[in-house]
């Protein structure tokens, strides 16, 4: 393959991956999205393998069928609850191959026409290492809370913001020396340890609470480790591939901390997880219990219901029960809605595409923003696996560790069912108010069970 035919089809390719994001953006074209990306990284794959280019094709098409296969087996076997830890172990092998492919442009470097080249070149290298090295730790750290194998509470060491600013600093230092040496490995390596320690650093000190935009801004980080390797192979297509993923990725941090009242700048900064107190120790009163069928019959009676889903209602499975029950009551003339808080479950968009899997109508699925101010005049609300996004210390405690993020504010509807298998705190570590006011109920079990059995006596 020619080279002008090379990057006529990595023109192709990006204009399909800019397709994929726009379809994206909407539940209604998410599908259409989809085929965008496929077919432009197949386009883009094929050029690459066959261009002039190409080196060792027999080797990247063992490494591409490896991979593949590893690919294929896991997509198949992962559940919709463990697709947030998937998507973080996956930015990490972004982080890793670009770190990869910095040592190995280093140590096999192209002629370089003139000394300025060169330099850019190097500089080009050491970032790519640094950015890749901290995508790398800070994706494993994010990985292993999210699966529980590392605590969800923040790492609180003494001095943390002045750590981060020191590794920093020595990471230029260690430019400088790097660049002085014309490419020594041996700054290189000092600084990818130090990046190393960075990225997990950076990641460990941000609480459970907030783990959902540190998955999304990884994806952002892994868009640059990306962009950064393009530079250094000089692929133009790594490099628009890459910016479009991290450009992508820090808005809808962006967007996401605005949404949960929290600062940009010290998310990238990974200062904002706060040490958990938590509050089971307090006097909080009674709750109450209640069973399926009167969950029922209220709902029998409601003219307005409410359904805030989060990270418990994707563990038990309970989307599809859901919808029965959903389309049940519209059937009797009740409307019936959803509430979804931007950070339910541990990834953006969690709740929605386990809603659309069970083919619950997109037009009834609201935003936080849209339905908040709607609570008032709810007469029921059903709090299904939901514990952090509805937990009024958020507004009223201000030592909590969520304290100023807004939350949806299920108590204000006259009637309010939680949906748990017991009284433990949720992931941010913190006691939730809401279990013991006066007009909610608690249903304890599985919740797929519960909703099986509210949709029968229904």
């Amino acid at each position: 393959m020619s080279a002008g035919l090379v990057q006529a089809a990595y023109i192709i390719a990006a204009l399909f991956f800019i397709l994929s994001l726009a379809g994206l953006s909407k539940q209604e074209s998410a599908r259409s999205g989809n085929y965008y990306g496929i077919a432009g990284m197949t386009i883009a794959l094929i050029a690459t393998i066959f261009g002039p280019e190409s080196e060792g094709l027999v080797w990247i098409i063992i490494a591409m069928v490896i991979g593949g296969g590893i690919g294929i087996h896991y997509a198949k076997k992962v559940e919709m609850t463990e697709m947030p830890e998937l998507v973080a172990i996956l930015h990490s092998f972004v982080g890793m191959a670009a770190v990869l492919v910095g040592y190995n442009s280093l140590l096999d470097a192209p002629e370089a026409a003139t000394h300025a080249e060169h330099v850019i070149h190097l500089v080009e290298v050491y970032l790519g290492v640094f950015i890749g090295a901290v995508t790398f730790t800070g994706s494993v750290v994010a990985f292993g809370k999210l699966s529980g194998m590392i605590s969800s509470s923040p790492l609180s060491l003494p001095h943390k913001h002045k750590l981060n600013l020191a590794a920093i600093v020595v990471s230029l230092l260690l430019m400088k020396w790097y660049l002085s040496t014309d490419g020594g490995v041996f700054p290189l390596i000092l600084m990818t340890l130090i990046a190393f320690a960075f990225g997990y650093h950076l990641v460990a000190s941000i609480g459970g609470a907030d783990m959902p935009v540190v998955v999304s801004m990884l994806n952002s980080y892994s868009g640059w480790a990306a962009a950064a390797a393009g530079f250094m192979l000089a692929n133009d297509l790594l490099i628009v591939t890459g910016a479009l993923v991290g450009s992508s990725g820090a808005i809808l941090s962006y967007i996401m901390c605005k949404a949960m009242n929290r600062s940009f700048i010290s998310v990238i900064a990974g200062g904002f997880g706060q040490e958990v107190v938590i509050s089971e120790d307090v006097e909080q009163g009674e709750h109450r219990e209640t069973s399926a069928e009167e969950v029922a019959e209220m709902l029998k009676n409601s003219k307005s219901v409410i359904i805030t889903p989060g990270y418990g209602m994707a563990v038990a499975q309970a989307q599809y029960p859901v919808h029965e029950i959903t389309e049940k009551l519209r059937a009797q003339g009740i409307e019936v809605r959803f509430g979804i808080h931007p950070v339910a479950g541990r990834l953006p968009g969690h709740m929605n595409v386990l809603l659309a899997e069970a083919k619950v109508p997109y037009d009834i699925v609201l935003e936080m923003d849209e339905i908040n101010d709607d609570f008032t005049e709810t007469d029921t609300v059903l709090v299904i696996g939901a514990n952090d996004t509805v937990n009024p210390a958020a507004l009223e405690d201000p030592n909590s560790p969520i304290a100023g993020m807004p939350v949806l504010e299920v108590w204000d509807a006259q009637n309010v069912i939680v949906f748990k298998r017991s009284m433990n705190t949720g992931y941010a570590g913190v006691q939730n108010p809401l279990f013991f006011k006066e007009n909610t109920q608690m249903l304890f079990g599985d919740a797929k069970e519960s909703v099986d059995a509210i949709s029968k006596a229904l």
